[in-house]
């Protein structure tokens, strides 16, 4: 134990800290408070889910209103999407990080320019030749996940999964027996479904504000 001082004559008193007490100058770091346990907290910000619905509800009405051009447009952007796609899948070829063959990067990114350069220069039959692909796929889609239904009904799923495989084949054989027809009806049903989304978006992210705020 140091030995105590002797404070010499007209030498001003200082004051020693109490035990247990930081010294003067000393700033004292306070403990770092977390979130509490149990507290919520919102996996996607209050302000992206509502932003997420908006877009949501612009984009219904769009393609409620206005079908046609709305529906040039999307695919558009899926053709700019494509071809960027593909020409990032080139750049991955030359990569140390990439993780697939270089031969699928090659594959995918040529088949990936080519198809938005298609749909780039020529909108007005891409933007039917598209959704007909789509609701094709969709119908073969419907058809498989229809049958493995089936499939696992019959091994004792329930009535239930087999109703679902039922639905989905009968859904599946009706896209494919009249796609031009579902493809040009497509928009009206993107478009309900865009709508009843962003309305669906928009309120439950005034849910997780009121959560987040009642904390």
């Amino acid at each position: 134990m140091a030995a105590r001082r002797e404070r010499v004559p007209g030498e001003p008193q200082r004051e020693e800290p109490r035990r247990g007490e930081p010294a003067r100058g000393v700033v004292r770091e306070l403990p770092r408070r977390g979130p509490a346990a149990g507290a919520y907290v919102a996996p996607v910000p209050w302000w992206a889910v509502l932003l997420q619905g908006i877009v949501g509800v612009l984009v219904g009405l769009a393609l409620l209103a206005t079908p046609a051009a709305a529906t040039v447009a999307l695919v558009q952007l899926v053709g700019l999407y494509w071809f960027v796609a593909g020409v990032f899948a080139l750049v991955r070829i030359f990569l140390p990080s990439r993780r697939v063959g270089w031969g699928w990067l090659l594959l995918g990114g040529a088949l990936g320019i080519i198809a938005g350069l298609l749909v780039l220069q020529h909108p007005l039959w891409s933007a039917i030749l598209v959704p007909t692909v789509v609701v094709i796929y969709l119908g073969i889609y419907g058809i498989v996940i229809g049958v493995i239904h089936l499939a696992e009904a019959a091994r004792g799923g329930g009535w239930g999964i087999g109703v679902l495989g039922v639905l989905g084949i009968a859904l599946g054989a009706l896209l494919l027996l009249s796609p031009l027809a579902a493809a040009l009806a497509l928009p009206w049903v993107l478009g309900v479904l865009a709508l009843a989304g962003g309305i669906l978006a928009i309120a439950g992210s005034f849910s997780i504000r009121r959560v987040e705020a009642g904390r």
